[in-house]
């Protein structure tokens, strides 16, 4: 017995991992007992062409949302037998042709459900109260007079209706922290939930356009996938009251940034808060960065030093029970 749990260890130690950018030193070291482990210290995220050198030779890779792992670079990765990446989405990676090639992809959900819920409930609070435009006003020396009773006027949670576009995980953690603020919600979901979950959680089903036409405020949780791309564009805009606000901390790519630039020029919608852009990070240029009903914070969804953590360990966990020919704790596909 102990020949063979000493062969299995040899054999782990000879296969070889690459991590796209620096874990927590406690993920390293766990991974370190058992590969040969190789970190980028260079640009981040790595280009292209580092990226399709470093994982010709690898058995594993530990990426991140930004790092593209497409046909090219699958194809590029002889002996690539696992991907986890340190994020619940994973649409950065070519998941059919890592299937097709029998590698196994995992990924970081449930763990980090709360934090962005949490930045959700946060970035509504400062659009809707003005917290972000408030702060800017006293550091830039504008507060030349006490306010009066119409002066910086912000909105009210209470009363509001929350149009909540995808009801997963996070979805509900949203819906549950809204009931506290005694809001109405309105729910789109590619699948209905069921009259048992809806009433628990206080929540409505409404078509697409309903969501829109009817919501005070609408905070976008759906995944990034083909359908969802650029699905939020001026034709929901124009749908929306123009008094309504719009909160994405899902992915970028699902509102169409240059709709959303008009709507907001045009007054067609009240403002915005993002936390994910179709270009991270934003430009200081950005049209955007210039608007004073917008709140932008830098894809901070996850961030807070618990979470990190968490995603650190499932992450490390997922990629070796797969080297181990084992099934990770949160698989997107099998081999």
């Amino acid at each position: 017995m102990d020949q063979i749990l000493t062969g299995l260890l040899m054999r782990e130690m000879k296969m070889k991992v690459l991590l796209t950018r620096k874990l927590h030193d406690f993920a390293v070291k766990e991974l370190r007992k058992r590969y040969n482990v190789e970190i980028n210290r260079g640009e981040i995220p790595m280009s292209k062409k580092d990226l399709l050198s470093k994982i010709r030779d690898k058995d594993g890779l530990i990426c991140f949302p930004y790092d593209i792992v497409d046909s090219e670079v699958i194809d590029a990765a002889k002996n690539l037998k696992a991907i986890s990446t340190y994020s619940v989405g994973y649409d950065q990676i070519d998941i059919k042709h890592a299937a097709k090639k029998g590698i196994v992809v995992s990924y970081t959900p449930e763990v980090l459900t709360r934090a962005t819920a949490d930045l959700t409930i946060a970035l509504i609070l400062d659009l809707l109260r003005r917290v972000t435009e408030g702060d800017r006003i006293i550091r830039h020396n504008k507060w030349e007079t006490i306010f009066g009773p119409y002066d910086f006027l912000g909105t009210d949670l209470y009363g509001k209706t929350l149009g909540i576009f995808g009801m997963g995980r996070i979805g509900k953690a949203v819906a549950k922290r809204a009931r506290g603020f005694e809001m109405n919600i309105l729910y789109h979901n590619r699948h209905k939930l069921s009259k048992i979950e809806e009433k628990d959680l206080g929540i409505k089903y409404v078509t697409l356009k309903r969501l829109f036409e009817e919501s005070d405020i609408i905070t976008v949780h759906t995944p990034y996938t083909e359908e969802t791309h650029e699905i939020v564009n001026l034709q929901l805009f124009k749908r929306m009251k123009p008094t309504a606000f719009l909160i994405n901390t899902a992915r970028g790519k699902i509102i169409k940034e240059k709709d959303l630039i008009f709507a907001l020029k045009k007054k067609i919608i009240a403002g915005a808060a993002l936390d994910v852009f179709q270009r991270e990070p934003i430009d200081r240029k950005h049209p955007l960065v210039r608007m004073e009903n917008v709140v932008l914070t830098p894809h901070i969804g996850s961030s807070t030093k618990e979470t990190r953590r968490k995603m650190a360990k499932i992450a490390v966990e997922n990629l070796i029970l797969s080297l181990s020919g084992k099934n990770p704790r949160y698989v997107v596909n099998t081999s």
